[in-house]
């Protein structure tokens, strides 16, 4: 009986809690990333720069057009993704880094928050897309990550355009694998960025979705898989928290299950903060809170998602593996968050921000 009586207090006080929130439009956010590392002004020309800054001004207005017209964060995530991976620029698609056998190999995975469906690929050659090829996956088969030749043959029964080998091929790509050889240098020292392309998105129905595609590594061998292709390493989504898209040395990564964790520490920061502030609320004399604490009276803050994931990054950069993140919250916060001195992104929200910036004090 007095548990009871205890049940009715709890929900009389929960419907009688101060209402400080009132209910706030519906928003949309979109982050991009085209690659993160030793970036700084004296290694890039004017010209280069400009050349980066419209390829992510371009990717930023595809995905967000999507959202402004409502459409699904899904939907945006590939529509930032393949002009990115069409742009050889960028290390995923076209201008992907070669193999030590000279090939240019591709993975790629997407990740939809609000189910948690997923699709990847690893290994793919002829696929002009993998982004898409890899949301085929997630939405057309009963698997999660399909692999080299079975990925191809599935790429073809579902009518994914494919493209030659000397699409992907670039020759400043063969160039570093030719200068790794020569120099018996290891992959890090011949690229000074991780060129992996990736997009996160919130959409007016408060679905997340997130998306990262790649070349790899200069000269992989014994067909080496990254953390982009890899849920919870380089790529992951849940309307709980947050979404996330990964770039950097991604064996790092896939040990601390980076994007994964992310999202957990975000989910599980927000349960924290609600807790504490019901502890401060006052008591009444025969002990029960004044009143209960609702989730809409603490949103997750932006300062406490960049608390969460800076700490993330500073993991991975303790166990020697450097590089970056894009996320966006459930509440609308898009965020970046690297180790390197630069990183290529873009940002666009529904309260006005729309910017692409390079290096790290931008």
């Amino acid at each position: 009986m007095k548990q009871m009586i205890r049940y009715a207090l709890l929900a009389l006080l929960a419907f009688s809690a101060p209402a400080h929130a009132q209910e706030e439009e519906p928003k949309w956010s979109l982050a991009i990333h085209g690659g993160a590392g030793t970036i700084t002004p004296e290694r890039i020309t004017p010209e280069l720069r400009a050349q980066y800054e419209a390829a992510l001004q371009e990717a930023l207005d595809a995905g967000t057009q999507v959202l402004k017209d409502g459409g699904s964060a899904m939907d945006a995530v590939k529509a930032a993704i393949v002009p990115l991976e069409d742009n050889p620029l960028f290390n995923a698609g076209r201008g992907a880094v070669f193999t030590w056998e000279g090939e240019n190999e591709l993975d790629a995975s997407i990740m939809d928050g609000s189910d948690r469906s997923a699709g990847a690929v690893t290994g793919v050659k002829s696929i002009k897309n993998p982004i898409l090829l890899a949301d085929k996956v997630r939405t057309e088969s009963r698997h999660v990550f399909l692999s080299g030749a079975g990925a191809e043959e599935f790429a073809g029964e579902h009518g994914l355009e494919t493209a030659e080998p000397e699409w992907f091929a670039t020759e400043r790509r063969r160039k570093a694998l030719e200068r790794m050889k020569a120099q018996q240098t290891s992959a890090l020292e011949v690229d000074h960025k991780f060129g992996t392309v990736g997009a996160v998105a919130l959409d007016l129905k408060g679905n997340l979705a997130a998306g990262t595609s790649t070349g790899g590594m200069t000269g992989k061998r014994w067909g080496r898989i990254g953390d982009s292709p890899m849920i919870g390493s380089g790529n992951y989504a849940d309307n709980r928290s947050c979404a996330v898209s990964a770039t950097g040395s991604g064996e790092y990564f896939i040990r601390v299950g980076v994007a994964k964790e992310i999202c957990t520490r975000l989910r599980y920061r927000f349960r924290m903060d609600i807790d504490k502030a019901q502890a401060e609320v006052p008591k009444r004399p025969d002990g029960f809170p004044q009143y209960i604490i609702h989730a809409y009276e603490i949103p997750l803050s932006a300062d406490a998602a960049q608390e969460e994931t800076d700490a993330v990054m500073q993991e991975v950069e303790e166990l020697g593996g450097s590089g970056g993140v894009i996320l966006v919250t459930n509440e609308g916060d898009a965020l970046f968050s690297f180790t390197t001195s630069g990183m290529y992104r873009g940002r666009a929200t529904s309260d006005g921000v729309n910017e692409v910036a390079i290096f790290a004090d931008e």
